[in-house]
């Protein structure tokens, strides 16, 4: 009998123990699954200016640049908020941004209303690092921890730089490789529509006029004469710089095929006068070009601020418009 119940009381021990260890477990599982939403969380990340201590899981993700939070939310990551300059904005990017429920800030072109960002109690501030001044990087930190990225804005560039940030590389190079197949296939279009035929990008300005280097170490001129491979006229192929000014003097030495056109828009900045008084110079007038109707207009909204995947796979569909039959 007292073995019996000696038995007995082992196996009730057993039970207890094996339930104490149970809900123990449980408890282990409960507190690992809770670990990574814990916001207090936070992590060192290395931008243009040093180390940033930031969240680990950013709450309030305030964005300086519209095209970096189309990156993102490319890449799976949604900002909470995103500065918009509403004169220069492609059109589709304010509503696309509305729609995945980002909340648009309007500021003013290059200048911040910093109390109006205080105002929006971001746990933390994204921006370009790409020509980023210190002091407006110092009143940007007063407000939350800054990331200034080191890229500029431009898509190939940009959004591998927030693919490690934000651990996101696989994503990034899926949109990136569909954006580069896209890319590959207009340049093939193109170049049976057109062949050897040049292009020149035009740029009008209040003052002066000028085109675009095809050789210069910027995103746009890579994108017209790299990766969709249009050939730049003579005069102009071994151009170095951004955008050269000229003369129209030499636009019949220019004699581009094609031409696209900026009539560049800024805010208060009017390049109306030096557009008329362009389309009204005999030489403009007497280029093939004109006289053959291959003068397209590019908005500086479309082409210079419109960096994103998005943005970037519209301008490569109206290139591929106007240069393909």
């Amino acid at each position: 009998m007292a073995g019996r119940l000696s038995k007995l009381l082992g196996t009730a021990l057993m039970v207890v123990v094996l339930a104490a260890c149970s809900n123990e477990s449980s408890k282990k599982e409960e507190v690992s699954a809770e670990t990574p939403a814990n916001h207090s969380e936070t992590r060192v990340v290395t931008d243009i200016f040093g180390e940033v201590t930031i969240p680990a899981h950013p709450k309030n993700l305030l964005v300086t640049s519209s095209s970096y939070a189309e990156d993102l939310i490319e890449m799976g990551i949604t900002p909470q908020l995103a500065v918009v300059v509403p004169e220069i904005e492609p059109d589709y990017r304010t509503p696309y941004l509305e729609k995945h429920g980002v909340k648009t800030i309007s500021q003013a072109q290059y200048e911040y209303n910093f109390e109006q960002l205080l105002s929006l109690s971001p746990d933390m501030i994204l921006t370009s690092g790409e020509g980023m001044e210190t002091k407006v990087y110092d009143e940007l930190s007063k407000i939350a921890p800054t990331v200034a990225i080191k890229a500029g804005v431009g898509v190939h560039e940009a959004m591998k730089e927030l693919g490690v940030l934000f651990d996101k590389e696989a994503e990034v190079d899926k949109v990136l490789t569909a954006l580069d197949q896209k890319a590959s296939e207009a340049k093939d279009k193109i170049h049976q529509a057109i062949g050897d035929k040049t292009v020149l990008v035009l740029r009008v300005e209040p003052t002066r006029y000028r085109y675009l280097g095809p050789k210069a170490d910027d995103d746009v001129s890579r994108f017209f004469y790299q990766t969709l491979g249009l050939k730049s006229p003579e005069v102009t192929k071994d151009s170095d710089v951004w955008f050269t000014q000229f003369s129209l003097e030499i636009l019949p030495e220019i004699k581009p095929d094609y031409i696209f056109l900026e009539t560049r828009s800024m805010v208060d900045y009017d390049s109306t006068q030096s557009l008329g008084e362009l389309e009204d110079n005999p030489l403009w007038k007497g280029l093939s070009a004109v006289k053959n109707n291959q003068v397209f207009p590019l908005r500086t909204n479309d082409y210079i601020q419109a960096k994103g995947p998005i943005g970037t796979g519209m301008l490569i569909d109206y290139i591929v418009e106007k240069l393909v039959p």
